[in-house]
Parts: structure tokens; C-alpha cells; sequence
């Protein structure tokens, strides 16, 4: 297919489910050769790319208009290896959402209904990861399972890294100690192909592991035969039971093909939630103090004091969403509540690592549902309070709190909707859940 019939092929996909925030009015396909040559690749709204005309926004007004004067480095490696950057995909604000109704620039829409949400906060990439008919892969990124959720509402293949094997030069952070960026696409060689050419170290990012390249495509060549499964029981409470039954169903085919299952008890889940979510907004309110109106994105006539200034600046640009998040996360780093809500939310996060470091001397994957329920409907979602929307994601935080990577996977349909299979491993295994991933998949 060539550059105008894949625009065209774009601009048909934004048209009937709003993924893009950007698409390129011509469209230059790289020349340099490489693994990803000739595969387009569409980018979260919250990584970097210095394209003319393309803006990078984090799904926020605030940042309307900024386009950046570098390139996040995964773009670069990209571009290295002959992959053709397509244009940046709708996401909730600074990644605020699970649902994706939280974009400033129109709410995606699930591509298999479109009445219910794709999932969040990475929802326009798993719009297209579904829907586009040409050689194609998403750049997505993960802070509390925002990779997981829409790969598993849009039956795509969503995967996670180990936090520090990506650089997160050039993202622009929702909380620092969780950030991951990550692979979305139709198939699991489209994420282990990706993989391939965006992880490793880079000096740029002092969060950045000491890891080389790696072929992460090898892994799918092997079988799961021997393969140890924990099954979290925590991890199946509170799920729809048709879910359930799907991701047992799904799990019992691993083992049909000599994967030997043990159901297992993770005691800390319980305490990832609440965790998380003070953790997540402390860190988010100290990002986002640099969002005034002084060195880019919107900004007004300068007039009135400083904290009348800001205030304009930052109750125009800032959605409810990210409002709340930041009035929540500034209360809980404020002296007298920090050693009562952030301090202990680190103690619980050291908890759950425990929790997975002991399970996985004795497994290799662990395996349980992505999401509690189906897409929902987006008329369900607005009855929703935003403590309902937070406990959506209950079975996705605990690994993102432990930075071990995670990949979601088809696993049967429920009311014709997707359910997704969640693979767990530990720190730097992504090739043992690519391995599980790919079996279940063939």
C-alpha cells in the first residue's frame, strides 16, 4: 500500500473513531533499511517527535500547539531502523484515565463498538493497532496498566516492559517511578519486533537500565512445555464470571500444551490500589507545576500577580480529571499528611514487589485476567464515580507498582466483546511472556 492510501486508510480510521490527534498532511515514508522498514508506526500523544506540524500535546490544552524541538529516543531508534512515523494517537490527559474519555481533543471510540470506550489511557493506539490495513505498530506508554486495558478491550496484543528497559528520554511523564513505554499492535511478533529496536540503555535517562540490544523476536520460537504458571486467586475476585471462565479457559490451553498451572496467593493486592493511586498523583502534581504559561503550551496576557496568572492559566488548560489528580496528589505530599498517605503507600509498594519476587522463585509466568469486565458503554462509564473508575484498575497496578512487564493477549469474547489474558514475569523476562503470549496465540 502506498503513502497516500495509507493517509487515506488514516484519516478514514480518525474519521469514524477519533484516535489522532495529529496526522501528516503527506506522508514520507523512511528510506533508511532496517526491521521496520516499510511498517508505519503511530505514537502516543505523550512521547516526543519534532515532526513539522505535529504537535505533542499529552492529550491536554495546555500543551496545545507544542511541538517539541527533539525527538524522545525511542523515536529515534525508530527512525533508525526504517520504521515511518504516522502521526500521534488520542490519549486521556497526561495519561489521567482508563477509559479514554479524558482527551481534550475527542474520546476515542472502541473500533468493535463503537458505543463503548476502546480503554485507557492508551486508547487511540489501540484504535489503530485494531483497525489499520497496512504494515503497523503503536509506540503506547503504561503507568498503571494504560497499555493493558485497551489492548484487552480491542482484542489487540498490548506489552508492557520492565520499567528501565525503554528510555523515557522524550516522554512526558505522569509519575516518574512508574512510567513505562511500550508496544501495542495486531500480533505478538508486531511487539517483540518493536521491542527489539526500542529497548536498551540510553546514557539520556538516569532511570535507564544497563542492558544491551536484544532479538526479542527469538522467543516466540519456543515452546511453553515445562513452563511454570502461577494463578493469582486475588486476581479473580470481583471479575465479571464470564471473564473468569474465559481466562481459565485460556490458561487451561497453556497447559494442554505441557505448561504445568498452580494456583497461587499474591496477599498484598488488596493494598495496590489505594498504593498506586497516592504514589501516582504525588508524583503527578509535582510534574505538572511546570505547566504555567510561561515557556510553552498555552499561555495568556500576562497580567495580575503571579498565582493569578498561573491560576487562569492552569483552570483554562487543565481538564477535571487532571484537576482532581492534581489537588489529591498535592495533599498527600503536604507536610502532616506525608508520612500518613505517601510514605506508607511506598511501604505497600515494597510490599507487593515482595509478593512477586517470592512467586516468581517459584513460576515462571503468572497468569490472570487483564480487566475485571468487558469495554464498557460509555453511558456506563458517566455514572461512574471517579473512585469506580479507579477501582477499574485493580488487576493492573499491582505489576506496574512492581515495574515487571506485563503483556495482554485475545483470550475469547464475552457478549462479542474481547477478553484479554494477562502475562506476568519477572524483571527483564519479557522474553518468557512473548514465549507464553505466542503459544497461547498459534
Amino acid at each position: 500500500m502506498n503513502s497516500e492510501k495509507i493517509l487515506d486508510s488514516s484519516r478514514s480510521i480518525q474519521k469514524k473513531f477519533s484516535p489522532f490527534i495529529t496526522l501528516p498532511n503527506k506522508l514520507v515514508s523512511n528510506t533508511r533499511k532496517g526491521p521496520l522498514s516499510g511498517i508505519m508506526v503511530s505514537v502516543k500523544d505523550n512521547i516526543c517527535t519534532k515532526t513539522k506540524g505535529m504537535q505533542t500535546t499529552a492529550g491536554s490544552k495546555i500543551l496545545e500547539g507544542y511541538i517539541p524541538p527533539f525527538n524522545a529516543t525511542c523515536i529515534d531508534r525508530v527512525l533508525e531502523a526504517g520504521g515511518t512515523i504516522l502521526g500521534k494517537t488520542a490519549m486521556d490527559e497526561f495519561g489521567f484515565g482508563t477509559f479514554s474519555v479524558n482527551c481534550a481533543y475527542g474520546i476515542p471510540k472502541n473500533p468493535l463498538d463503537p458505543e463503548r470506550s476502546c480503554g485507557g489511557s492508551s486508547g487511540g493506539a489501540a484504535c489503530v493497532a485494531a483497525t489499520a490495513d497496512f504494515p503497523h505498530v503503536a509506540l503506547a506508554e503504561s503507568t498503571g496498566g494504560s497499555i493493558s486495558c485497551p489492548a484487552a478491550f480491542t482484542g489487540t496484543v498490548g506489552l508492557t516492559p520492565t520499567y528501565g528497559l525503554v528510555s523515557r528520554w522524550g516522554l512526558i511523564d505522569y509519575a516518574n517511578s512508574l512510567d513505562k513505554i511500550g508496544c501495542m499492535g495486531k500480533t505478538v511478533k508486531d511487539v517483540a519486533k518493536l521491542l527489539s529496536v526500542i529497548a536498551g540503555h540510553d546514557p539520556k535517562d538516569s532511570t535507564s537500565l544497563q542492558v544491551g540490544k536484544q532479538d526479542y523476536t527469538k522467543h516466540l520460537k519456543v515452546s511453553v512445555k515445562g513452563m511454570r504458571i502461577g494463578v493469582p486467586k486475588e486476581y479473580f475476585e470481583g471479575v465479571d464470571e464470564r471473564v473468569s471462565k474465559a481466562v481459565w479457559g485460556a490458561v487451561g490451553k497453556l497447559e494442554s500444551m505441557g505448561a504445568a498451572l498452580t494456583e497461587i496467593s499474591l496477599p498484598h493486592t488488596k493494598y495496590a490500589l489505594p498504593a498506586y493511586y497516592i504514589i501516582a498523583m504525588a508524583e503527578a502534581s509535582t510534574n505538572l507545576a511546570k505547566y504555567a504559561g510561561m515557556r510553552y503550551g498555552l499561555h495568556k496576557e500576562l497580567k495580575g500577580n503571579f498565582d493569578e496568572y498561573f491560576s487562569s492559566v492552569r483552570t483554562n488548560g487543565f481538564g477535571e480529571e487532571a484537576k482532581r489528580r492534581i489537588i489529591l496528589g498535592t495533599f498527600a505530599r503536604m507536610a502532616g499528611y506525608r508520612d500518613a498517605y505517601y510514605l506508607k503507600a511506598l511501604k505497600v509498594r515494597t510490599k507487593v514487589i515482595e509478593d512477586f519476587k517470592q512467586a516468581f522463585r517459584k513460576f515462571d509466568v503468572l497468569a490472570a485476567p487483564t480487566m475485571p469486565l468487558v469495554a464498557p458503554k460509555f453511558d456506563e462509564i458517566s455514572k461512574l464515580s471517579p473512585i469506580e473508575v479507579y477501582m477499574m484498575d485493580i488487576l493492573t497496578v499491582a505489576p506496574n507498582l512492581a515495574g515487571i512487564p506485563m503483556i495482554s493477549v485475545p483470550a475469547g469474547t464475552v457478549d462479542k466483546m474481547p477478553v484479554g489474558l494477562h502475562l506476568m514475569a519477572d524483571h527483564l523476562q519479557e522474553g518468557k511472556i512473548l514465549q507464553a503470549a505466542n503459544s497461547y496465540a498459534q
